[in-house]
């Protein structure tokens, strides 16, 4: 499962990527025979998802788990900025690593509705950390045993009402001024949590 679990964490940024260079268009079709299927109002109610938050603020998301879709509140609560130094042990080219912080998002889940998890969660697997609006280079596993953070591997069931934090840690610019946590549903745009780079 370790093995599946890091291929799609690999995999999710290039869909991710793929669908947005899709989503931009590139034909010029202007025909006028096409009619939209649905009112303006209905397709935006069903892709109501995304947006700006605040640090601490809540969102809501479904996840499509192993056992079943699952509603959770997701909340970013803050974002541990490291040092140079702590970047250079975290790579294997201390050159790739010049320049660069450790950014660790913690961001607590909140199992709202749904079947109840017996296995590891999903959840976790579309938050990235962004820097002056540049995605940040993930780094898998860093963060498992930061302060503050479970392993989501450690997770052996996950009910109703249950909360767990799980964290990414990404490399950003040491000089980058704001960064953000984002998280989507699949398919859904991201709500963006803003957080200060002091």
């Amino acid at each position: 499962m370790p093995h599946q679990k890091t291929t799609l964490r690999l995999a999710a940024p290039v869909a991710v990527l793929a669908f947005a260079l899709s989503a931009c268009g590139g034909g010029d079709d202007n025909s006028d025979d096409k009619k939209p299927a649905e009112p303006a109002e209905t397709s935006q109610a069903q892709t109501a998802s995304g947006g700006e938050m605040k640090a601490g603020e809540s969102a809501t998301g479904k996840v499509a788990e192993e056992a079943g879709s699952v509603t959770y509140e997701i909340t970013a609560k803050s974002v541990d900025i490291g040092t140079e130094a702590e970047a250079a042990k975290l790579v294997q080219d201390k050159a790739d690593s010049k320049g660069m912080v450790p950014a660790v998002a913690h961001v607590t889940y909140t199992h709202k509705s749904g079947p109840d998890l017996t296995s590891d969660s999903d959840a976790g697997d579309s938050t990235t950390i962004w820097a002056d609006g540049q995605r940040g280079t993930l780094l898998i596993g860093a963060s498992n045993d930061a302060a503050g953070c479970e392993d989501p591997y450690d997770i052996e069931s996950w009910t109703t009402g249950e909360s767990h934090t799980l964290c990414e840690t990404y490399l950003i610019p040491a000089s980058a001024k704001s960064v953000e946590v984002h998280w989507s549903e699949e398919g859904g745009e991201p709500y963006i949590w803003h957080f200060p780079n002091s």
